[in-house]
């Protein structure tokens, strides 16, 4: 992606930001900067940065269960997400203003101690790009910050340099020229850095689907009405079936479609991972995985029972046959659970295939298993 061109700045070293990075920490401490920006502020202070970047991150961590550090090395901005998660049990769908101020009124010691951590190279080094005319040795940068900022001070036409030293409380100032520029072409920069961060996260998160719907909290998903009311005429062709986890006629309530693996790892609705159960159920299982030797065979059974209406009731096709562009996404999929002649265990068969990898990865990213405890 090309970055607007400027003839008074330099793009090159722009361009190569997020060069070389082994942590997520550039990525979220730059959007800090392109977030607090608004033409009349441009002196931000380390803690008010920090605390954008930890509410940028907390969706990914609490509610998607991303992983933002390598395997085996422990990531800050991680922890600290995970750490007032479990501690303070706020919800991972919190308002983002809600974690703002929780974040800028806590005491918390642990939690200032997660924040030094995280102000103790990004600020410095986000910029190396820029440092073509001072050397920056080994003992500057793990020696005095003072000392740091001023060597760094010094170079030309930075993004931003430092007003005032204080620990959490020291203040960067964007430079005039640059803050207009990201102003500017705040929307383009958003989504190149934006862009950069799928890449990485793609990286750190390998098998994990749809990371570029996981940047932050959604407050609707797709719609699944089409599947509701295709299992409302399938339940209305055969009242006997019943819902999985709970055993419940469900010809006798209103039902609500639940993704057996959570929206929140697979980040779409595809119909052989959607089924019918209750409200209630569905809300108590929330972005649960099931607990595959209670469920899944129960699960197979009731979508090969629409597989048969399928072929039962031209009615049932001709609905599937209208929804299927919508959530049959994947044609090798939708070949090989739904071409005609299968029998009751080679579609089971096939919807394990399917389904088991992605849920197995599911557990790995974090995702803790459920059973349904009748009230």
């Amino acid at each position: 992606m090309e970055l607007p061109y400027s003839e008074e700045l330099n793009i090159g070293h722009l361009s190569k930001l997020f060069g070389k990075t082994t942590n997520c920490y550039k990525f979220f401490w730059f959007q800090a900067i392109l977030r607090k920006l608004d033409g009349i502020h441009n002196r931000f202070t380390f803690e008010e940065l920090i605390n954008e970047m930890i509410v940028d991150a907390w969706y990914m961590v609490t509610e998607y269960h991303l992983r933002l550090g390598p395997i085996g090395s422990k990531d800050n901005l991680e922890e600290i997400a995970k750490y007032i998660h479990e501690n303070y049990h706020i919800r991972s769908t919190e308002k983002r203003d809600k974690l703002m101020e929780f974040l800028q009124t806590t005491e918390d010691k642990n939690i200032k101690k997660y924040k030094l951590d995280l102000i103790r190279y990004v600020p410095y080094k986000l910029q190396v790009p820029f440092y073509d005319e001072i050397h920056i040795d080994h003992s500057t940068w793990c020696g005095s910050k003072e000392k740091l900022t001023n060597k760094i001070n010094s170079q030309k036409r930075l993004i931003y340099y430092f007003a005032l030293y204080s620990g959490l409380n020291t203040i960067i100032e964007i430079d005039a020229l640059w803050a207009a520029y990201l102003l500017k072409h705040k929307e383009i920069i958003k989504g190149w850095t934006q862009l950069s961060l799928i890449h990485y996260l793609q990286n750190k998160n390998p098998s994990v689907p749809g990371i570029a719907d996981k940047l932050e909290h959604r407050n609707t998903r797709g719609d699944t009405e089409r599947v509701r009311k295709y299992w409302q005429l399938i339940i209305q062709k055969d009242p006997s079936l019943t819902d999985i986890y709970g055993k419940i006629d469900l010809k006798d309530v209103s039902i609500s479609v639940d993704h057996f693996i959570p929206w929140q790892y697979v980040a779409h609705d595809e119909l052989w991972n959607l089924h019918p159960t209750t409200q209630s159920i569905n809300s108590s299982k929330n972005n649960s995985l099931p607990a595959w030797e209670l469920y899944f065979e129960k699960l197979g059974g009731l979508e090969y029972r629409a597989y048969e209406l399928k072929k039962e009731h031209p009615e049932v096709k001709e609905t599937f046959q209208k929804i299927a562009p919508y959530h049959l996404n994947n044609q090798e999929i939708r070949n090989q659970l739904y071409e005609d002649g299968l029998d009751r265990n080679s579609f089971i068969s096939r919807l394990e295939h399917v389904i088991r990898p992605i849920y197995e990865a599911a557990q790995l990213s974090g995702f803790k298993e459920w059973v349904y405890r009748e009230k």
